[in-house]
């Protein structure tokens, strides 16, 4: 072990070194590692090179994780990972390691966890103390240079004087690691769920909801789509009012704030204060994808086309920079741009008049511009005020295309800025929410480019991320596959799959999503405890394999699981694929009432439970491929012309008709699928 009284020289020694070679990074095929492979820390990428060095070494290891769009993992880096004193301390006593949280979520979960154990908060970026074998002995978020320089200190003099307290904290901390694990979820209650567990947790996301901006009364505010996708179910089935209004008034609250962005379309990762108004400005494939479903629900459930007019664009906004060439999505674009938080989406007023000429006075008046900013001396565009100005007397129509004009004005002067980085990775689960976006806004509308484009990109995940044996990669870079995939990548692939199938009936895409669950089953499947682990069995290299149980600004993978274990056990009539949906679902009662907004996507389970679904089989005639405007959320649409595996469908080759089943119990059939919705509509009795 080297001792620290040499720590000058080695600081000496590096100082006057010429500049740094590129590290071990510059192979990385993940952007955010790529972004720090010319520091002088001399980085690992995370992987048996630098555990056997670790344990050869015996050293303490530095786990750094972040990802590409962290603006604050960019300030880490220029004040303490691109500084010479701190690579010398961080190269001299340690083995530093760099992790790409989006290729490997379950890298940060373990280190994340960690962070809650030793400071009570998590966040990115997210730097770890390990010993050689990777137990955590401690984890926090950013560290200015000189509280680095004092953590680094601090572990490097523990390790060499009392290696023995650091073995008993990773210890404890292991063990604390597990037992997060175990309290996300409880003891499996006897008997069904019942309609009270879906109203508790239902009435505990209301008791903490902001009724005047909407979202959770709480500063930042995520979007947490799920939340919203719940409560518009709760309402389908109840009838709650108050329901709907906590739906509508927050997303009228962020299609209004500074979150969206007029201009281009698309949604900002959160906003930094209680009314949406000035955001972190990284976007995020994954919110993207989630927000275009929760719209287009929310339009069909109340016909408001400005609900509609946010999908277009922000679809829009999806394909003009976040789709590759081959089909799939990109993950992220950066904050930042020329170094600056936001520059590329902010206004300066002289600016906007210049551009709008005679229109810049109505549109600063409706989006609050000013002479000296209304942001940190810059304008972020957001509405202040409903309605159109009274200056500006014209039609809702002639105002929105006016509204509109203005706006393709600023979005050609933007494009010749220098735009934010883009992460041009492409994962599968983030691109899963993509194609389901797409396609419940083909539903919604029966834009046939839209479902085009699910098609698309499912067709890549199929022939780009899946390897033999139904298994799926997380990650694709420039050719290149490197992660297995993770539960989060099958669950949502597999719902995506089954939407896809609803919107064409290509009874392929189901049968796809069919063998994609048995290998979830095969993989990841617990039986004692009736949850899946987030890592396959045959891939897991840290010290603790973790299970993700709590919904938070994308759903939790096992929630995820439960209700396409129901949906694939219902089109396919395996009972005990249902059987294994309750399970899960009956542990996770107690956490919904508590926590019903860290439990949304479960409670969205629940209501399949619960309230049962309709499986309607439209047969010749009836098969209708196309939009469907009714917000439907508990009816399983299939269709066949011919032959079919779907037990539904056997023995009605060559029939005419919609078949209304509930229950194993089918109707008379009626003659189309209008004749079907308004059965479902009066309660499934027919006259």
């Amino acid at each position: 072990m080297r001792n620290l009284l040499i720590l000058p020289t080695i600081l000496t020694n590096f100082n006057n070194m010429p500049a740094a070679v590129p590290n071990r990074l510059i192979h990385a095929s993940s952007p955010y590692l790529q972004q720090h492979a010319h520091n002088p820390v001399d980085w690992f990428p995370w992987g048996e090179e630098a555990l056997d060095k670790a344990r050869n070494e015996n050293r303490l290891i530095i786990v750094s994780i972040g990802y590409a769009a962290c603006h604050w993992c960019h300030v880490m880096e220029h004040e303490s990972f691109e500084d010479a004193e701190v690579a010398a301390l961080m190269n001299g006593f340690f083995v530093p390691v760099k992790v790409d949280r989006e290729e490997r979520p379950d890298i940060d979960q373990v280190y994340m966890n960690a962070a809650y154990l030793s400071t009570g908060r998590g966040g990115w970026p997210l730097n770890a103390i390990a010993l050689p074998d990777g137990r955590p002995v401690f984890a926090g978020t950013y560290f200015p240079k000189q509280n680095w320089l004092q953590v680094l200190g601090h572990f490097a003099k523990l390790w060499q004087e009392r290696s023995a307290e650091l073995e008993e904290i990773a210890g404890r901390m292991k063990d604390g690691i597990r037992q997060i694990d175990h309290e996300a979820f409880s003891v499996s209650p006897p008997g069904a769920i019942h309609e009270s567990d879906v109203q508790g947790a239902a009435e505990n996301i209301l008791a903490y909801m902001d009724l005047r901006r909407g979202g959770l009364d709480k500063s930042p505010k995520f979007p947490m789509p799920s939340v919203y996708q719940f409560l518009l179910r709760y309402h389908y089935h109840r009838g709650e009012e108050d329901a709907l209004s906590a739906v509508t008034i927050t997303l009228d609250g962020m299609m209004n704030g500074g979150i969206y962005d007029a201009v281009g379309g698309g949604f900002a990762r959160y906003s930094t204060d209680e009314r949406w108004f000035a955001p972190h400005f990284e976007k995020m494939l994954y919110d993207n994808g989630q927000l275009i479903s929760l719209y287009a629900e929310a339009f069909r459930v109340t016909g408001d086309r400005t609900y509609l007019r946010v999908v277009e664009e922000t679809l829009g906004w999806a394909e003009r920079e976040m789709l590759s060439e081959e089909g799939g999505f990109y993950a992220s674009l950066d904050a930042d741009s020329e170094g600056e938080e936001g520059k590329f989406y902010t206004w300066g007023k002289q600016e906007i008049d210049s551009l709008l000429g005679k229109d810049a006075g109505w549109f600063c008046e409706y989006y609050g511009v000013t002479e000296n900013g209304n942001w940190e001396h810059t304008n972020i565009l957001a509405v202040q005020r409903d309605g159109i100005p009274g200056s500006f007397p014209l039609s809702p129509n002639e105002w929105d295309d006016r509204l509109r004009h203005c706006l393709d004005i600023l979005l050609k002067a933007r494009s010749g800025r220098i735009r934010p980085g883009l992460d041009d990775k492409i994962l599968t689960s983030w691109n899963a929410l993509m194609i389901k976006g797409y396609t419940d806004a083909y539903l919604a509308t029966g834009n046939e480019s839209w479902l085009s484009t699910a098609t698309r990109a499912a067709e890549f995940i199929s022939g780009q991320l899946a390897a033999g044996d139904h298994r799926l990669y997380r990650n694709y870079k420039d050719g290149i596959v490197s992660v297995p995939g993770f539960l989060d990548d099958y669950a949502f692939y597999i719902e995506a799959l089954i939407s896809l199938y609803q919107a064409g009936f290509r009874e392929d895409h189901l049968l796809e999503a069919k063998a994609y669950l048995e290998s979830v089953i095969r993989w990841f499947y617990v039986p004692d405890e009736n949850v899946f682990y987030y890592s396959p069995s045959d891939f897991s290299d840290l010290v603790v394999r973790t299970k993700e149980m709590t919904d938070n600004v994308i759903p939790a993978s096992n929630s995820a699981m439960a209700r396409n274990l129901y949906t694939l056990g219902k089109y396919f009539e395996n009972d005990e694929w249902i059987t294994i949906s309750e399970a899960m679902c009956r542990r996770m009662v107690a956490p919904a009432r508590k926590q019903g907004a860290y439990h949304s996507s479960w409670a969205m389970a629940f209501c399949m439970h619960v309230y049962g679904v309709y499986e309607v089989a439209l047969c010749g005639s009836a098969v209708e491929p196309g939009p469907e405007t009714h917000f439907l959320p508990d009816v399983l649409w299939m269709a066949s012309r011919g032959n079919s595996q779907l037990p539904l469908l056997e023995g009605k080759t060559g029939t005419d008709g919609a078949y209304v089943c509930r229950e194993k119990a089918c109707q008379a059939p009626v003659p189309a699928r209008e004749d079907a919705i308004k059965l479902i509509i009066a309660g499934g009795r027919q006259d």
